[in-house]
Protein backbone atom coordinates (compact mmCIF):
# COMPACT_ATOMS: atom_id res chain seq x y z
CA UNK A 1 0.00 0.00 0.00
CA UNK A 2 1.64 3.42 -1.00
CA UNK A 3 0.92 7.08 -0.34
CA UNK A 4 -1.23 8.40 -3.21
CA UNK A 5 0.50 11.77 -3.04
CA UNK A 6 4.20 10.87 -2.13
CA UNK A 7 4.03 7.21 -3.03
CA UNK A 8 5.86 6.35 0.11
CA UNK A 9 4.98 2.81 1.76
CA UNK A 10 2.33 3.03 4.12
CA UNK A 11 3.24 0.44 6.74
CA UNK A 12 -0.50 -0.17 8.51
CA UNK A 13 -0.43 -0.16 12.35
CA UNK A 14 -0.64 -3.53 13.52
CA UNK A 15 -2.30 -4.16 17.56
CA UNK A 16 -5.43 -6.61 18.49
CA UNK A 17 -8.25 -4.21 17.47
CA UNK A 18 -7.30 -4.15 13.76
CA UNK A 19 -5.99 -8.23 13.98
CA UNK A 20 -10.13 -8.90 14.54
CA UNK A 21 -10.99 -6.18 12.17
CA UNK A 22 -9.18 -4.75 9.55
CA UNK A 23 -8.24 -1.59 9.10
CA UNK A 24 -9.33 0.85 6.39
CA UNK A 25 -6.66 1.18 4.05
CA UNK A 26 -5.01 4.75 3.99
CA UNK A 27 -4.75 6.56 1.06
CA UNK A 28 -2.15 9.10 2.79
CA UNK A 29 0.95 8.98 4.79
CA UNK A 30 1.14 10.16 7.95
CA UNK A 31 3.22 12.77 6.90
CA UNK A 32 1.06 13.95 3.83
CA UNK A 33 -1.89 13.60 5.83
CA UNK A 34 -0.30 15.99 8.20
CA UNK A 35 -0.12 18.53 5.71
CA UNK A 36 -3.62 18.93 4.95
CA UNK A 37 -5.46 21.53 7.23
CA UNK A 38 -8.78 20.75 8.59
CA UNK A 39 -11.21 23.71 9.20
CA UNK A 40 -11.40 23.66 13.19
CA UNK A 41 -12.53 26.68 15.63
CA UNK A 42 -14.95 29.52 15.10
CA UNK A 43 -16.26 29.76 11.28
CA UNK A 44 -19.09 31.89 9.43
CA UNK A 45 -22.44 29.65 9.77
CA UNK A 46 -23.39 30.89 5.91
CA UNK A 47 -19.97 30.60 3.89
CA UNK A 48 -17.88 28.35 6.39
CA UNK A 49 -15.09 30.89 6.67
CA UNK A 50 -12.56 31.01 9.42
CA UNK A 51 -14.57 33.76 11.42
CA UNK A 52 -15.24 35.04 15.19
CA UNK A 53 -18.69 36.74 13.28
CA UNK A 54 -21.61 34.71 13.33
CA UNK A 55 -22.09 35.97 10.08
CA UNK A 56 -18.96 37.08 8.44
CA UNK A 57 -18.51 40.90 6.49
CA UNK A 58 -18.64 38.89 3.19
CA UNK A 59 -22.00 37.33 3.75
CA UNK A 60 -23.75 40.46 5.19
CA UNK A 61 -22.44 42.15 2.53
CA UNK A 62 -23.98 40.02 -0.44
CA UNK A 63 -27.38 40.98 0.19
CA UNK A 64 -26.59 44.53 0.30
CA UNK A 65 -24.48 44.25 -3.54
CA UNK A 66 -27.01 42.00 -5.03
CA UNK A 67 -30.48 43.51 -3.71
CA UNK A 68 -31.73 39.32 -3.35
CA UNK A 69 -32.48 37.55 -0.58
CA UNK A 70 -29.71 35.00 -0.64
CA UNK A 71 -31.10 31.41 -2.27
CA UNK A 72 -28.07 29.47 -0.17
CA UNK A 73 -28.99 28.27 2.99
CA UNK A 74 -25.73 27.84 3.74
CA UNK A 75 -22.45 26.30 2.55
CA UNK A 76 -19.71 23.68 4.94
CA UNK A 77 -16.39 23.24 3.54
CA UNK A 78 -13.90 20.36 4.88
CA UNK A 79 -10.18 21.63 4.37
CA UNK A 80 -8.54 25.25 4.08
CA UNK A 81 -6.69 26.07 1.05
CA UNK A 82 -2.82 25.66 1.91
CA UNK A 83 -0.09 24.93 0.03
CA UNK A 84 0.00 21.40 0.36
CA UNK A 85 -4.03 21.20 -1.17
CA UNK A 86 -3.18 23.73 -3.69
CA UNK A 87 -0.88 21.46 -4.96
CA UNK A 88 -2.41 18.38 -4.86
CA UNK A 89 -5.49 19.99 -6.53
CA UNK A 90 -3.30 21.08 -9.87
CA UNK A 91 -2.54 17.77 -10.02
CA UNK A 92 -5.85 16.21 -9.43
CA UNK A 93 -7.85 18.73 -11.02
CA UNK A 94 -6.06 19.96 -13.72
CA UNK A 95 -3.57 18.03 -14.58
CA UNK A 96 -6.22 15.01 -15.09
CA UNK A 97 -4.79 12.74 -12.04
CA UNK A 98 -8.08 11.14 -11.35
CA UNK A 99 -7.36 9.25 -8.42
CA UNK A 100 -6.01 11.64 -6.66
CA UNK A 101 -9.46 12.63 -5.63
CA UNK A 102 -10.01 9.29 -3.41
CA UNK A 103 -7.96 10.94 -0.97
CA UNK A 104 -10.36 12.99 -0.09
CA UNK A 105 -13.28 10.47 0.42
CA UNK A 106 -13.48 8.96 3.80
CA UNK A 107 -13.22 13.04 4.98
CA UNK A 108 -16.21 14.27 2.81
CA UNK A 109 -18.61 11.01 3.44
CA UNK A 110 -18.13 11.68 7.20
CA UNK A 111 -18.30 15.55 7.08
CA UNK A 112 -21.30 15.30 5.10
CA UNK A 113 -22.97 12.67 7.50
CA UNK A 114 -22.09 15.39 10.60
CA UNK A 115 -23.66 17.89 8.79
CA UNK A 116 -25.94 17.23 7.31
CA UNK A 117 -27.94 14.58 9.05
CA UNK A 118 -30.97 16.79 9.69
CA UNK A 119 -32.36 16.87 5.96
CA UNK A 120 -34.50 13.87 4.44
CA UNK A 121 -33.36 11.06 2.35
CA UNK A 122 -35.66 12.60 -0.38
CA UNK A 123 -32.43 15.15 -0.48
CA UNK A 124 -30.79 15.11 -4.53
CA UNK A 125 -27.17 16.04 -4.95
CA UNK A 126 -26.18 18.28 -7.64
CA UNK A 127 -22.69 18.60 -8.40
CA UNK A 128 -21.48 21.65 -10.33
CA UNK A 129 -21.02 21.04 -14.07
CA UNK A 130 -18.67 22.02 -16.57
CA UNK A 131 -19.14 23.33 -19.23
CA UNK A 132 -18.45 20.60 -22.31
CA UNK A 133 -15.29 22.18 -23.30
CA UNK A 134 -13.71 22.07 -20.13
CA UNK A 135 -14.86 18.94 -19.84
CA UNK A 136 -12.84 17.62 -22.83
CA UNK A 137 -10.52 19.32 -21.69
CA UNK A 138 -9.85 18.00 -18.13
CA UNK A 139 -11.21 14.64 -19.07
CA UNK A 140 -13.76 14.39 -15.88
CA UNK A 141 -15.65 16.80 -13.73
CA UNK A 142 -13.88 16.85 -10.27
CA UNK A 143 -17.59 18.22 -8.37
CA UNK A 144 -19.12 15.41 -9.85
CA UNK A 145 -16.65 12.80 -8.09
CA UNK A 146 -17.23 14.47 -5.25
CA UNK A 147 -20.90 14.28 -5.35
CA UNK A 148 -20.44 10.26 -6.60
CA UNK A 149 -18.74 9.36 -2.98
CA UNK A 150 -22.14 10.61 -1.12
CA UNK A 151 -24.79 8.09 -0.73
CA UNK A 152 -27.53 10.01 -2.09
CA UNK A 153 -29.40 10.23 -5.79
CA UNK A 154 -27.65 12.47 -7.70
CA UNK A 155 -29.05 14.49 -10.06
CA UNK A 156 -27.31 16.48 -13.27
CA UNK A 157 -29.82 18.91 -13.77
CA UNK A 158 -27.40 22.02 -14.61
CA UNK A 159 -25.19 22.63 -17.96
CA UNK A 160 -22.37 25.37 -18.18
CA UNK A 161 -22.04 27.61 -20.27
CA UNK A 162 -18.49 28.42 -21.79
CA UNK A 163 -16.08 30.67 -20.39
CA UNK A 164 -13.03 32.10 -18.32
CA UNK A 165 -11.81 30.10 -16.50
CA UNK A 166 -13.11 31.13 -12.49
CA UNK A 167 -9.35 30.39 -11.46
CA UNK A 168 -8.11 33.29 -13.76
CA UNK A 169 -10.40 36.19 -12.62
CA UNK A 170 -10.16 38.48 -9.71
CA UNK A 171 -12.44 38.35 -6.49
CA UNK A 172 -14.43 41.34 -7.82
CA UNK A 173 -14.67 39.66 -11.82
CA UNK A 174 -16.16 36.63 -9.39
CA UNK A 175 -19.02 38.79 -7.50
CA UNK A 176 -20.30 40.49 -10.61
CA UNK A 177 -19.63 37.11 -13.29
CA UNK A 178 -23.57 36.72 -15.05
CA UNK A 179 -25.11 33.45 -14.06
CA UNK A 180 -23.27 30.48 -16.37
CA UNK A 181 -26.17 27.87 -15.83
CA UNK A 182 -29.20 26.64 -17.26
CA UNK A 183 -31.76 24.19 -15.78
CA UNK A 184 -32.89 20.94 -17.38
CA UNK A 185 -35.35 19.93 -15.04
CA UNK A 186 -37.39 21.39 -11.80
CA UNK A 187 -36.82 19.38 -8.55
CA UNK A 188 -39.41 20.11 -5.86
CA UNK A 189 -36.92 18.86 -3.55
CA UNK A 190 -34.48 20.57 -0.89
CA UNK A 191 -30.59 20.09 -3.04
CA UNK A 192 -27.23 20.23 -1.81
CA UNK A 193 -25.11 21.66 -4.43
CA UNK A 194 -21.31 19.74 -4.47
CA UNK A 195 -18.18 21.66 -5.85
CA UNK A 196 -14.11 21.13 -4.91
CA UNK A 197 -13.96 24.72 -3.53
CA UNK A 198 -15.87 27.78 -2.27
CA UNK A 199 -14.18 31.36 -2.96
CA UNK A 200 -16.28 34.04 -3.08
CA UNK A 201 -19.65 31.93 -3.47
CA UNK A 202 -20.93 33.27 -6.76
CA UNK A 203 -21.15 30.13 -8.46
CA UNK A 204 -22.75 28.46 -6.26
CA UNK A 205 -25.31 30.99 -5.63
CA UNK A 206 -25.87 31.15 -9.46
CA UNK A 207 -26.69 27.73 -9.07
CA UNK A 208 -29.26 28.28 -6.09
CA UNK A 209 -31.28 30.91 -8.09
CA UNK A 210 -31.91 28.79 -10.88
CA UNK A 211 -32.70 25.50 -8.40
CA UNK A 212 -34.90 28.28 -6.13
CA UNK A 213 -36.95 29.45 -9.87
CA UNK A 214 -38.14 26.05 -10.80
CA UNK A 215 -39.61 24.91 -7.46
CA UNK A 216 -36.25 23.59 -5.09
CA UNK A 217 -37.58 24.42 -1.33
CA UNK A 218 -34.21 24.07 -0.03
CA UNK A 219 -30.75 25.02 -1.57
CA UNK A 220 -27.48 23.86 0.48
CA UNK A 221 -24.08 23.54 -0.62
CA UNK A 222 -20.73 20.73 0.13
CA UNK A 223 -17.64 21.41 -0.69
CA UNK A 224 -14.38 20.52 -0.25
CA UNK A 225 -12.30 23.47 0.46
CA UNK A 226 -12.96 26.74 1.58
CA UNK A 227 -10.76 29.21 -0.23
Amino acid sequence: MCCLWCDEAIIPEINWSNIILLPKPKTLCDDCKSKLKILHGNRCKKCSRSSEEVICKDCSRWEGQTAQTDPLQFNYSIFSYNQQMQDIITKWKYRGDYCLGNIFKDKFVQGFKDTFSFLSKDIRIVPIPLSTERLKERGFNQAQMLAGFLPYKQKDVLKRIHGEKQSKKTRQERLITSNPFIITERLNKPVVLVDDIYTTGTTIRHAAVLLKEQGCTEVYAYTLIRG
